[in-house]
């Protein structure tokens, strides 16, 4: 046992706190869309010169 067991009010608490303070979900789908613009950028460009 732990010096500090917290109950189920301060086990919430906690939980709470982290939830809130987690950082944001990776969206891989937005990372591939980003991905796939730049990449489409690039393509043009080189095709223009």
């Amino acid at each position: 046992m732990g010096k500090y067991q917290l109950d189920n009010k301060g086990q919430a608490a906690v939980a709470k706190y982290h939830e809130k303070n987690k950082p944001a979900q990776f969206d891989k789908k937005q990372q591939l869309e980003k991905i796939r613009a730049e990449y489409l950028k690039k393509k043009q460009d080189q095709t223009d010169k």
